[in-house]
């Protein structure tokens, strides 16, 4: 059975609690795809793919339901520990040809700073295979004109959550996603 889904959107969430499995649980649930039976594939952002608003793509979801996603998350439960989740999402031109989404989590980076990382992966993932020559030791914001200049990726964007460790030391759980929908 050949799936090519026609739509997404992206999401994001954050959880606390005691455990780690219910921290991660109530992650899921802030992003609103807890309901769901959540199957993670690799990083292809389908041709044609339309990108729908998160509140747009829960409404086409049906509890129970085996639904394919991108996803990143993280988890600490050291106090003050700053963790971060993020998807970034590159989109050709041609929108026939398919796109490139990327995971990455970590320690000890603000929001812009993660989301610029991904976005970047994504970007820069999807311009090699369309031949787009840049150097990549340059700077994001740098690629990122190059990207622009050269009329092939008209669209990058990211999902990006952080959160600090709970003073406590309750598990405090990230998660992004970008999640495929039809």
């Amino acid at each position: 059975m050949l799936y090519v889904p026609k739509e997404a959107f992206l999401t994001k969430g954050v959880g606390r609690h005691k455990e780690k499995l219910t921290s991660f649980e109530q992650a899921l649930r802030d992003a609103g795809i807890a309901q769901l039976n959540l199957v993670r594939v690799s990083s292809i952002f389908p041709g044609n793919c339309k990108l729908l608003s998160r509140e747009k793509g829960l409404t086409k979801l049906t509890p129970g339901a085996i639904t394919f996603c991108v996803m990143s998350d993280n988890a600490t439960n050291e106090p003050n520990r700053l963790i971060a989740a993020s998807v970034g999402l590159a989109i050709p031109k041609d929108r026939n040809h398919y796109g490139y989404l990327s995971e990455h989590h970590s320690f000890g980076e603000r929001e812009q700073k993660a989301g610029d990382y991904a976005e970047d992966l994504a970007a820069e993932m999807l311009a090699t295979i369309l031949g787009v020559h840049f150097d990549p030791d340059k700077s994001y914001d740098e690629k990122k004109e190059i990207w622009k200049i050269s009329g092939e990726i008209v669209n990058t964007r990211n999902i990006t959550q952080t959160a600090i460790g709970q003073k406590d030391g309750l598990w405090t759980t990230v998660v992004a996603a970008a999640v495929f929908v039809s």
